[in-house]
């Protein structure tokens, strides 16, 4: 059985402290609160209010073949906006401080076709504690086999292209968590060194029926209401998808997997030596800090800093507390990893590909 790793912090790094007491004060010596302010409750009914208005538009039948398949596309999008800035919040407990609100936004995430119970626990849980840890941190499995993310991972003759093809299978996140990977993470008994293996009952019948739902609203329905044949529908159904997967798969990637982020390997399988906010500046990086537009549609994920260290603080307030985790990592001599642009984020995640899908490199 797998055993639990511990972060010993054997330099006894006071870093998560200091940094944890200024954002603090940071909150109530501006009088703010750490969810959800104006803006983020804007935000949130313009990715929902697009969201059905799409979906409603498509249903109504009242276009060419060739708009609703680009409604379908931008559905997609939006599908993925409100996972970041939505739904990803809400599950973290970061946008309100009454549960029921998170509760009831977090389920947003069954509009992408997910399960939020369990990204809860592969997410929440299992990435941000052994964030970037082979075997641990689920996050990395992203096609086992097909993409080396971790040097310490087996090295197969094909993935020496994978700088290649790894996109194309990116796009194919959101399909598969709507079709298969859900069912296969939620009766899999261990991530790593949590056990997965018991699960309250309402929690499979949610599963099973928030899935059947989802085909229902998206399969059956329009079959049923548009004068398409079924594999139109089907071709509009898959680019849906493969657009929102390469927008989840992208952000989540960059960043976690691009260059100076670290793949720490435990001591005797069951130690980290470092403190984990120290391991979390190890094994993180942001992009395009300074774009509001990379903001505003990723939901502060391109502050990934931020979130991981604060993950039950909204998205909305990362640039302000960002100024005091880059000043306090500076002073502790700690990596503040950053890449400025989105483009030199992707650039940056390609040469890793392409680096560890190499020998000897």
């Amino acid at each position: 059985m797998q055993t639990k790793l511990r972060f010993a912090n054997t330099a006894r790094s006071q870093f998560f402290a200091t940094v944890r007491q200024r954002v603090d004060a940071y909150f109530r010596e501006n009088g703010l609160s750490p969810h959800a302010n104006g803006v983020m409750w804007a935000k949130t009914a313009f990715f929902l209010g697009g969201y059905i208005l799409l979906y409603v538009l498509i249903l109504s039948n009242q276009f060419g073949t060739w708009t609703m398949l680009a409604m379908a596309i931008v559905l997609g999008m939006f599908a993925a906006f409100i996972g970041f800035n939505v739904s990803h919040d809400a599950l973290h407990g970061a946008f309100s401080s009454h549960r029921w609100v998170n509760k009831l936004l977090g389920d947003t995430f069954y509009l992408l076709g997910a399960n939020a119970y369990l990204w809860k626990i592969t997410h929440n849980v299992v990435h941000h504690t052994y964030t970037n840890i082979h075997g641990h941190d689920d996050d990395l499995e992203i096609a086992p086999g097909l993409v080396r993310v971790d040097a310490d991972e087996p090295l197969r003759p094909w993935q020496r292209f994978q700088h290649y093809y790894a996109f194309g299978l990116y796009s194919l996140a959101s399909l598969s968590w709507v079709l298969s990977k859900d069912y296969v993470k939620f009766f899999t008994k261990r991530f790593g060194f949590y056990d997965n293996s018991s699960h309250p009952r309402r929690e499979y019948i949610r599963l099973f029926a928030t899935k059947a739902a989802y085909y229902f609203f998206f399969l059956v329905l329009p079959y049923l209401l548009l004068d398409l044949t079924w594999w139109q529908l089907a071709i509009g159904f898959l680019l849906m998808h493969l657009v929102e997967g390469l927008v989840l798969g992208l952000v989540f990637q960059l960043a976690h997997v691009v260059d100076g982020t670290s793949f720490p390997v435990p001591i005797n399988e069951t130690t980290i030596e470092e403190a984990w906010a120290v391991h979390q500046m190890h094994t993180t990086a942001n992009f395009a800090p300074r774009s509001a537009v990379v903001s505003f549609f990723c939901g502060g994920l391109n502050r990934q800093i931020e979130h991981h260290l604060f993950p039950k603080v909204c998205h909305v307030h990362y640039p302000a507390i960002s100024v005091l985790v880059k000043q306090t990592a500076q002073e502790h001599g700690l990596p503040y990893l950053e890449n400025p642009t989105f483009g030199s984020a992707l650039h940056s995640h390609y040469r890793l590909l392409k680096k560890l899908g190499r020998a000897s490199e």
